[in-house]
């Protein structure tokens, strides 16, 4: 089936929705059982979908990760209460004391602080890698490795990387690649055709869509799941139903939604790049934006969130005049909603170790939504017009 036809479709068995549309949200804790002989065989069979007790999942979160499954390939599925619990529950499943992480220098910085904090309490050691180093991560891998992190596009800085490489390297030396797969969508992008191994998403941005609920999942190929299965669960991981069924619900318009934020985003992503104010614009989909070959050879599209750099002599601060007044682009964040939002990219030189970030000027990440990119424009605009040096 076309994918447009898969996201109506996925997470639509008969026997997690009885018969209706949608699958109706179930609101559990416990389950009960009229034999010894029911209760035994639902535990028996709890791994394959039985319903056995509300936090290891009921016909809502089955028919998700059955989605999950479909559109983005993998031999399993597990549901988090937010994009960061996908991150930190893939990553403490596989993770020991006395272990080595490979964390892209661009990562979203809640994992950078997560690796920083937990992971070296816990006595696991993480390098920062430069995002575009390619087939060279192989002479960053120990023996001790047991995890190489990719995040592609980088979160602010937009660095597309080559998965396929890093992914090789990685396989070569027993570890496991996971990546951030956010960006991509399981539209986008398909994480195990280019040798992931585990792919995340924050769910509550382009499958929820609608700036409303909190949810992460993580998809793994066969050799993963089911220890990241069972590791999740017992760490107590679950999401809420109702967030689930936005996250079901969201996935039927996803298509079409992100059809239009790319059609607007790159828009004004080529008006920005004209800008006098403009030194370059990090759109994957544009030749400046850093890793743009790999964009173009492994990804099927592009979405709404990029960022640009100023000009040399634009100071962080010239740019408050601008952001406190914008009616279209909010602050805020997040992203992958319906509307724009506007971010500065504070303290980059500080969060980069294994590169050090030069640019003129201060970056600026958009969210473009589905509002009309004339009008978003025309705000970015007056806000250009009201910024100081």
């Amino acid at each position: 089936m076309k994918k447009e036809t898969r996201l109506v479709e996925a997470g639509r068995r008969r026997e997690w929705t009885g018969g209706v549309v949608n699958p109706p949200v179930y609101h559990a804790s416990t389950v009960i059982f009229d034999t010894v002989a029911d209760m035994q065989n639902a535990i028996r069979n709890r791994a394959k979908g039985s319903l056995y007790y509300g936090r290891r999942g009921t016909p809502t979160h089955f028919a998700l990760q059955d989605a999950m499954c479909e559109l983005e390939g993998g031999a399993g599925c597990a549901l988090y209460p937010s994009g960061l619990a996908a991150v930190t529950g893939a990553m403490l499943s596989f993770l020991e004391s006395g272990d080595h992480v490979l964390m892209v220098d661009g990562a979203y910085e809640p994992t950078r602080t997560f690796c920083d904090t937990i992971l070296k309490r816990m006595g696991v050691e993480t390098t920062y890698y430069d995002p575009l180093v390619g087939a060279g991560i192989s002479d960053l891998i120990r023996d001790t490795t047991k995890i190489v992190f990719v995040e592609s596009p980088c979160s602010l800085t937009m660095e597309v990387q080559d998965i396929p490489a890093i992914a090789k390297a990685a396989h070569a030396r027993d570890a496991i690649v996971m990546l951030d797969n956010t960006w991509g969508t399981p539209l986008f992008f398909k994480p195990f055709e280019h040798g992931v191994d585990v792919s995340i998403q924050a769910a509550t941005k382009y499958i929820v869509g609608h700036s409303d609920a909190m949810l992460g999942t993580a998809t793994a190929n066969e050799k993963c799941w089911v220890q990241l299965r069972e590791m999740s669960l017992q760490l107590g991981y679950c999401a809420g139903p109702d967030d689930v069924y936005l996250g079901l619900r969201g996935l039927r318009t996803m298509g079409l939604r992100l059809k239009q934020h790319q059609e607007n985003a790159l828009e004004v992503a080529n008006w920005l790049k004209d800008r006098p104010e403009v030194d370059h614009v990090r759109h994957p989909a544009l030749e400046s934006c850093p890793g743009h070959e790999f964009w173009k050879r492994d990804f099927l599209g592009s979405c709404g969130l990029f960022s640009f750099v100023m000009k040399d002599g634009y100071r962080e601060s010239a740019l408050t005049p601008m952001l406190d007044n914008m009616e279209l682009f909010k602050m805020g964040f997040s992203w992958g909603g319906y509307e724009s939002l506007i971010l500065p990219a504070h303290g980059l030189d500080k969060n980069r170790t294994a590169v050090s970030w030069q640019a003129p000027g201060p970056l600026v990440r958009l969210h473009v939504g589905l509002e009309n990119p004339k009008d978003l424009i025309t705000d970015l605009e007056k806000g250009f017009a009201r910024i100081g040096k």
